[in-house]
């Protein structure tokens, strides 16, 4: 989650650049054995490439990074920096570490253009996507749920995840608006976020209470007993270019516990719910396509909807499933450090 304000921004990227400083320094006193590769896990923040460049140079070894997280295209898509200088030079520390890495993975196929644009050749970049959580494939009767938390009786929308600028609730607040006739349709979210607090004084504001309901944060523990629970998963985005290539993680998560999706947003995550016949897609920040595709499957009978539940788990063990990424993972590692042995790269 970004910090709120220029100070909280500020403390931000002081964060990520001692991080940067401090791995750099330490890390080579540390790593003192002999290593093979570098496998750099890139959530966010890109800084995270500056230790690993520090390392292939004194270890001589060469670096796999696994980018699932576009710089500098999500900091401006969410607002975190909206300086075109800063952005540049982000821009441009991005180009240096893609260039230096001998394997770039990407987590969604729309990545790729992106990278290829800061220099990287196509043969270095590989597809490879996220997975879920174990413990979203476990048999439900295992889950448990908060005590204390009463979900409404009706047909339930679910949201889990981050309340954020990512996410378009403007979008959620007006379909809701739209359906709120049918008092046995509710919209239930979880997570917190930035606009956490925004989105209840709306709810509020909008005399809607009665059909969104705020639940909060819990553990990812509780998250299959909540979703066992919901009639339908929802993944939403604002339109936006980066977002459009991205393939948000909670659409592997509501895909590997067996729950139809509707997906309110553009390019690869609507792609992927299409493709696994999991739900519905509808264009991203559209209030009318997002209550249609809400009517559409209230209005599906619940064995159809329990096919389109079965079809997304199906799509997720032939697609995401993690041990079968882990294995396609293992043979690009013994390929790259059997290249770098022979001095080919």
């Amino acid at each position: 989650m970004i910090p709120r304000g220029r100070g909280g921004r500020l403390r931000l990227f002081m964060n990520y650049l001692s991080f940067a400083i401090s791995a750099s320094v330490f890390g080579p006193l540390r790593c003192r054995g002999k290593y093979d590769l570098i496998f750099v896990y890139e959530p966010s923040p890109i800084t995270v490439g500056i230790p690993a460049l520090v390392l292939k140079v004194i270890k001589r070894v060469p670096i796999m990074f696994w980018v699932l997280d576009l710089w500098p295209e999500s900091l401006s898509a969410t607002g975190a920096i909206r300086s075109t200088r800063i952005l540049a030079w982000v821009s441009k520390l991005t180009q240096l570490i893609y260039r230096h890495c001998d394997r770039i993975l990407v987590s969604s196929p729309g990545f790729v253009s992106r990278i290829e644009a800061q220099g990287v050749k196509p043969e270095k970049i590989l597809y490879f996507p996220n997975w879920a959580e174990e413990l979203f494939l476990e048999d439900e009767s295992n889950s448990i749920i908060e005590r204390n938390e009463k979900l409404p009786d009706g047909f339930l929308i679910m949201f889990a995840g981050n309340i954020g600028a990512a996410q378009d609730f403007g979008t959620i607040l007006t379909a809701a608006e739209q359906l709120r006739n049918y008092e046995d349709i509710h919209w239930v979210i979880l997570g917190d976020g930035r606009r956490y607090d925004w989105m209840c004084k709306q709810i509020q504001s909008r005399e809607l209470s009665h059909v969104i309901h705020m639940l909060g944060h819990f553990p990812l523990e509780a998250m299959p007993g909540f979703f066992a629970k919901s009639d339908v998963m929802l993944v939403i985005l604002r339109k936006d270019p980066i977002f459009s290539i991205t393939i948000p993680g909670k659409v592997q998560s509501y895909l590997a516990y067996g729950k139809p999706i509707i997906a309110a947003l553009e390019g690869e995550g609507a792609r992927v719910v299409e493709e696994a016949g999991a739900g519905i897609s509808c264009p991203a920040e559209n209030p009318d396509a997002l209550a249609n595709a809400v009517l559409s499957i209230y209005n599906t009978s619940a064995s159809d909807r329990n096919v389109m539940a079965q079809r997304g788990r199906r799509y997720y063990e032939t697609t995401f499933e993690r041990k079968l990424l882990l294995t396609r993972l293992e043979s690009w590692i013994h390929e790259l450090v059997l290249v770098s042995d022979s001095g080919s790269l």
